[in-house]
């Protein structure tokens, strides 16, 4: 593993951080899939994560999440200094995560159960439709297409709430009106003071959309500045 000499990310952010990462790593065998990443993400600010396949995004995005724990380094959730428990993160991974032979309002109600809410069928039905799943609430999500199953997954983000919200190449296997679902939720997410980390190779489409940009290369960080800027590095590193 090597030491990397970038900044971190929103190194001076306005206001107190949600999320910190100080030189996390995670090996496995002697493979180095993420080495020495710095991040810091307050409320309302985006990161768009960048890099080749195999260039450490979802595992950095497992970590963040607290999936996997680091070899190395340093995870801090913090809402921002006001005490309280740690911010609520949510995931939108390559797998969906959900039971095949449960519908979308079951998981709907699982979620409430898990998060200590009352469960409400109504507002359930309402974020369905919302997502384009209206009329497919109690069909087994065994039956659902890949790009219905990440419907369901973004409807389950949306009522979960998270206070740090990672994405992981969400616009996959969307159609047309699912893309710009996508976009709309990811703008929606980042107004309403989300701190977002977004993973994807459709750089070009979403660089407008937020804030910094960090690029991976064999784990390292390669390149931090804004998002904007990050379809020409990744244009001139494929030359």
């Amino acid at each position: 593993m090597t030491e990397t000499a970038l900044a971190s990310p929103e190194a001076a952010p306005s206001a107190p951080p949600l999320l910190v990462a100080s030189g996390l790593s995670r090996r496995f065998g002697d493979r180095w899939a993420v080495a020495g990443v710095n991040l810091r993400l307050s409320a309302g600010r985006s990161l768009l994560l960048a890099g080749h396949n195999g260039a450490g995004k979802t595992t950095l995005l497992q970590l963040l999440a607290g999936l996997l724990r680091p070899t190395a380094g340093t995870l801090t959730l913090d809402r921002g200094g006001r005490g309280g428990p740690p911010p609520r993160v949510g995931l939108i991974g390559h797998r969906g995560g959900h039971w095949q032979d449960l519908g979308a309002d079951e998981h709907l109600r699982i979620d409430a159960h898990l998060l200590g809410r009352r469960f409400d069928r109504a507002e359930a039905r309402a974020l369905l439709a919302r997502v384009g799943l209206d009329g497919r609430d109690r069909e087994p999500v065994r039956q659902f297409s890949a790009g219905m199953s990440k419907r369901l997954s973004l409807a389950r983000l949306l009522y979960q709430d998270p206070e740090v919200v990672l994405l992981d190449e969400p616009y996959g296997k969307l159609d047309h009106d699912g893309t710009a679902l996508m976009d709309g939720v990811v703008d929606e997410l980042v107004a309403r003071g989300k701190a977002l980390v977004m993973a994807t190779h459709l750089v070009s489409h979403v660089a407008h959309r937020l804030h910094s940009g960090l690029v991976l290369d064999g784990g390292e960080m390669r390149w931090v500045g804004p998002a904007s800027g990050v379809p020409a590095i990744l244009a001139k590193e494929s030359e």
